[in-house]
């Protein structure tokens, strides 16, 4: 009858359970019980479409660039640290420059003191990056030009190693660069030629050091323009040092994050989710949005990154603090980011 004591847990004569077992017994019932339920609750999220992905991705972690930030302008660097902690971000990406926090005027002393400002904040860094592989290219047809971005790819990889960073973006090379008008154009064949003898030198130092070279997908360069031609490039080196930064925005004009990230596969080591509107006519870096505010497929890019087994971060770059409330848009990110990952 209902409410009655199974039979089995009854103890009888000569029998060896005691009362604690029975009590222990129930117990351990109950906890499993729970376990079932909360297990199935979480697989069995409610689908709201409207509000975040119906399935959670628990492995990747959200990251965004300093670039999003107004610094050093208006916030150093241990504010942008702090607030990327406190917006819920697991990690910040750090820019390395001619003249700012990370720049060839700072050594490891300097890097020492930032990554132990960043453990006391609980901020991780996600990797280094940099604007200085378009004045400095590695494939330029200016040897001192080109020798000093070899240069600079040196020292950056150097800082990461101070800072304890594993990841740093690379550039290799440039066919075109269009939005400066002190490039010369450098014919296919001699950019392959440069750009793999240029990251073959640095490998050298990086995998002394640890330090991973991320290769990146780049927007309107004419090189590594398919993933295909990336992998092959990849995997010339043979090197678990060489590796591919994918960023999701730079080829959103005329190809597909979601496809991308299918044939890359482990190859990837760091990511930027840079958001892109198709629908607009200006074909240049105001077609980066806010995440969710543009055209790119997030439920099938996230979905086929977590197909690969990708368990990195992913990092929200932007270059246009908001002029007024800029912490506004690291919030707002981080919220984004929840809701592509189904944390909500």
């Amino acid at each position: 009858m209902q409410g009655e004591t199974p039979e089995s847990l009854i103890p009888r004569p000569n029998s060896s359970i005691s009362r604690r077992d029975v009590f222990k017994t129930g117990g351990l019932m109950a906890a499993a019980a729970a376990t079932a339920t909360g297990a199935a609750q979480a697989q069995n999220k409610p689908s709201d479409e409207l509000r975040s992905s119906p399935k959670r991705y628990s492995k990747m972690k959200k990251s965004i660039n300093q670039w999003a930030f107004p610094y050093p302008d208006r916030m150093d660097l241990k504010r942008c640290l702090q607030l990327a902690k406190d917006a819920g971000f697991d990690g910040i990406e750090l820019n390395y420059d001619l003249d700012n926090d990370l720049s060839p005027m700072s050594g490891t002393k300097e890097y020492t003191e930032i990554r132990k400002m960043a453990d006391k904040i609980g901020i991780q860094i996600s990797g280094l990056c940099s604007f200085l592989f378009w004045p400095y290219p590695l494939s330029s047809n200016d040897e001192t030009k080109r020798n000093r971005g070899i240069e600079l790819a040196g020292k950056i990889a150097k800082a990461a190693a101070d800072l304890g960073v594993e990841n740093v973006l690379v550039v290799p090379g440039a066919v075109h660069i269009p939005w400066r008008d002190d490039h010369e154009p450098v014919a296919n064949d001699i950019c392959d030629r440069r750009a793999k003898d240029a990251i073959g030198k640095l490998l050298r130092d990086a995998e002394r050091l640890g330090v991973y070279l991320n290769m990146e997908n780049i927007f309107f360069n004419g090189y590594l323009m398919t993933p295909m031609e990336m992998n092959a490039f990849v995997d010339h080196f043979d090197s678990e040092y060489c590796r591919v930064h994918f960023d999701t925005g730079n080829i959103m004009e005329y190809q597909f994050p979601e496809h991308w990230a299918r044939l890359l596969g482990k190859r990837t080591k760091n990511i930027h989710l840079k958001e892109f509107t198709k629908k607009g006519t200006d074909h240049s870096l105001e077609c980066f949005r806010p995440l969710l505010d543009g055209t790119t497929n997030w439920p099938a890019v996230i979905e086929e990154l977590d197909k690969v087994g990708y368990d990195g971060y992913l990092t929200f770059e932007y270059f246009h603090p908001y002029q007024h409330y800029p912490e506004a848009l690291i919030y707002q990110t981080n919220d984004s980011l929840d809701r592509m990952l189904g944390r909500v």
